[in-house]
């Protein structure tokens, strides 16, 4: 498949609170090397070409080994239709990937673009979810949720570029792509993820990354 990456980094961050390098976390380095890079190498190696989105301030200013750089918006799915708009129309197949998940392997880009082959309009590489699971409304647990077939989701994920091309025309908003090829009515698959594939979120996040790193 013509196959076409995004690298969305076009969050602020807030979470993690003061960064390393003054600027967005995905800026900071993690054994020599920014978050946003180690998330570029870890999907190029299977793509004809590679998208950034960065923070509108940053664009022009910040050097991304990328084929192309473009403003991302205020949510995160106006960041991804943004980077959509960059990827040329003779795209098959699209990656969509955290630039805040710097330890993910070219492998697993592998792994949920070989899915996607088998007829599914997106892959999402996930793992067990391991820990108990409660609802809570004002303070108070309203239940426990059986954990049992709930799965976390990471990135990269995988589409059909015309599927997900649909599914961001409508201009919803979700916290991941999957969910905007849900509502369209696509079919999503899951494919195992990584444990190793961590969301840098808070800076203790950068401490577990860094020993990852070392044990490689």
């Amino acid at each position: 498949m013509h196959t076409w990456g995004i690298v969305v980094a076009g969050g602020t961050g807030s979470r993690f609170g003061p960064s390393e390098s003054g600027g967005p976390k995905q800026l900071d380095t993690l054994a020599g090397r920014r978050l946003i890079d180690w998330a570029v190498d870890a999907i190029r190696p299977v793509c004809a070409g590679v998208v950034v989105v960065l923070r509108p301030e940053l664009v022009g200013v910040t050097e991304v080994a990328a084929d192309a750089v473009v403003a991302g918006g205020a949510t995160r799915a106006d960041s991804v239709r943004a980077g959509l708009a960059a990827v040329p129309t003779a795209a098959d197949a699209v990656l969509v990937h955290d630039a805040v998940r710097p330890l993910a392997s070219t492998e697993l880009s592998r792994r949920v673009l070989a899915a996607l082959t088998g007829g599914a309009d997106g892959v999402v590489p996930a793992v067990p979810v391991t820990d108990t699971v409660k609802q809570v409304e004002g303070g108070a647990v309203v239940r426990t949720v059986d954990r049992d077939g709930f799965v976390a989701v990471q990135t990269p994920q995988a589409f059909r570029a015309e599927v997900l091309r649909r599914a961001h025309a409508e201009r919803r908003d979700a916290t991941d792509d999957a969910s905007l090829v849900e509502q369209v009515g696509g079919r999503v698959i899951v494919v195992d993820g990584e444990r190793a594939n961590i969301k840098i979120t808070w800076p203790d996040d950068m401490v577990i990354a860094a020993a990852l790193v070392g044990r490689r």
